[in-house]
């Protein structure tokens, strides 16, 4: 056993921005930054959830993995499968203890959260679609979540919506990257049953509702402060300008990185929109 593979699994770098994304979310729902502890135990709490979640997902999917991410750590032997489910529960009890810290509303949602991330990696992730649309629900409850600990919804709502459906199209596109290893498996994502091309289609879509959905927060009144998510629309629109282009896999994994990196940017232009 690695003792390296305790912090590898996690996938720290997707844990930490996640953590950023959800204090992000208190600042562009009141427009300033939180108070110190509130800001900390939000951080930790999504943190710890996508670590722990990240883990019980790789337990679950062991056999996928040994094809399509053979380097990973329990493919590879750094750990073996059931440490791995225990140390899964261990972050995820952790961050429910600091969520009760938080308020009732942050607890409830915690609890949402992890629950939806357990039942995804158990039982969701091989389903047309719906798995799609539980992982794309849990990214968009990142920034929502940072809003509920400061009490206050704001711009943040918008930026859940954003978040929701720029990661429908990114999750829809990264099964066209993960077909291969899906097949072996037997799952039933989106690309085996209807097609890459028509997965493609159904991607690219989400990322257009993506972009008309940024242009809500005009309607409210927000002002000069929009024009920070043109850039962000930008990349989106050219990560589906590549998956219709061509439907391989490096075209796939391309879009979806595009698309991944576009959340933060996201992020980063609503704080802009509301603060000016």
């Amino acid at each position: 056993m690695e003792l390296k593979a305790f912090v590898e699994i996690t996938r720290p770098h997707n844990c930490i921005l996640a953590g950023i994304v959800g204090v992000l979310g208190s600042i562009v729902a009141v427009g300033h930054f939180p108070d110190p502890l509130t800001a900390v135990l939000v951080f930790l709490v999504v943190t710890l959830g996508c670590a722990g979640g990240n883990t019980i997902n790789d337990y679950f999917d062991y056999e996928i993995d040994k094809i399509n991410r053979p380097e990973r750590p329990l493919p590879r032997g750094a750990m073996g499968r059931k440490t791995a489910l225990y140390y899964s529960l261990l972050l995820l009890a952790v961050g429910l203890v600091l969520a009760h810290f938080i308020n009732i509303q942050a607890f409830i949602l915690a609890v949402i959260a992890y629950a939806a991330m357990v039942l995804y990696a158990w039982r969701l992730k091989p389903l047309p679609f719906i798995g799609n649309i539980v992982v794309a629900g849990l990214t968009g409850a990142t920034p929502l979540y940072g809003a509920l600990a400061v009490e206050h919804i704001g711009l943040a709502g918008y930026l859940a919506l954003c978040a929701f459906l720029v990661n429908v199209a990114r999750e829809v596109i990264k099964d066209i990257e993960d077909v291969e290893g899906d097949v072996a498996k037997g799952a039933r994502t989106l690309p085996i049953i209807w097609g890459e091309k028509r997965a493609a289609y159904v991607g690219a879509l989400f990322a257009l509702l993506t972009v008309v959905a940024s242009f809500l927060p005009v309607r409210a009144g927000v002002g000069l402060g929009y024009y920070a998510m043109v850039p962000v629309d930008l990349i989106i629109l050219y990560a589906a300008y590549i998956i219709l282009k061509n439907q391989d896999r490096e075209s796939a994994h391309r879009a979806q990185k595009l698309l991944k990196a576009s959340i933060f940017l996201a992020v980063m232009a609503f704080i802009i929109a509301a603060i000016v």
